[in-house]
């Protein structure tokens, strides 16, 4: 399902126009980017949890030289699904 898509089933369930539930999705998508920016996770009650995840700078290889490079330390998303949408997709 892509972004039209969702919009498109956001509207059908909801009664909303589809200018207004992509308005409420991209304010939505926005609002979690800003939160995870600022280091906060973002908890959806039975959808799952989006936090940031930091992986340290490390040592790796290039495949083609074999020469050692550091890879750079980043933050990563993560997200653990809720109880309620595993159990939802199992049935």
């Amino acid at each position: 399902m892509n972004k039209k898509q969702l919009i498109d089933a956001m509207g059908q369930h909801s009664g909303l126009t589809k200018k207004q539930c992509g308005a409420a999705l991209t304010a939505m998508l926005d609002a979690i980017s800003r939160s995870l920016h600022e280091g906060d996770a973002v908890f959806i009650p039975k959808f799952g949890n989006f936090s940031l995840s930091y992986h340290p700078t490390k040592m790796g290889r290039n495949p083609q030289t074999g020469e050692q490079i550091e890879i750079a330390g980043q933050n990563k998303v993560a997200f653990k699904c809720a109880k309620a949408l595993k159990d939802r997709l199992q049935a």
